[in-house]
């Protein structure tokens, strides 16, 4: 089984109300070999909210207190983060998980890149809080990007 995100499945759950729809994605779940999951909302947010990024690092900072996930307007939002990243360990596990497939560049499913926590569209490279946690727990987390070479290896 893996386990992937939301938004990649078509439901419109991003920040902004709106889906990121792969079709590869919607394929798995309909063969019955991935279900989804949102960390956002499993910690508590609603669909359309306010955006957030990391402040002072990335997903393991989170992890460690040194680094904060704050809303635009300046909304500390990190226990929001937590808790959602400890749900979708628990959704993982309880799946019994191959593999996380989770959106890129998102504070909490960035699995390589993440905005830069300056809310001005800026990219670096670092992980989101979700992906910090279940890697910390051996969970092989992918993004839409690399989902490819995966299925390639692993069919």
């Amino acid at each position: 089984m893996i386990l992937v995100s939301s938004c990649l499945a078509g439901l419109e759950v991003r920040y902004n109300g709106t889906h990121s729809l792969d079709l590869r994605i919607r394929e798995l779940i309909e063969e019955g070999q991935a279900v989804s999951v949102c960390p956002e909302l499993l910690g508590g947010f609603s669909t359309p909210r306010e955006p957030a990024e990391i402040v002072g690092g990335n997903g393991e900072d989170v992890l460690d207190g040194k680094a904060r996930v704050m809303e635009q307007s300046g909304q500390d939002v990190t226990e929001l983060y937590l808790r959602g990243a400890q749900l979708t360990l628990d959704k993982a596990r309880q799946v019994k998980a191959k593999a996380v497939v989770l959106k890129e560049y998102s504070p909490s499913c960035g699995s390589a890149m993440i905005y830069n926590g300056q809310f001005a569209g800026q990219k670096e490279a670092g992980n989101g809080v979700t992906t910090a946690l279940l890697r910390r727990n051996g969970i092989t987390v992918l993004s839409e990007e690399t989902l490819a070479s995966y299925l390639q290896q692993n069919r």
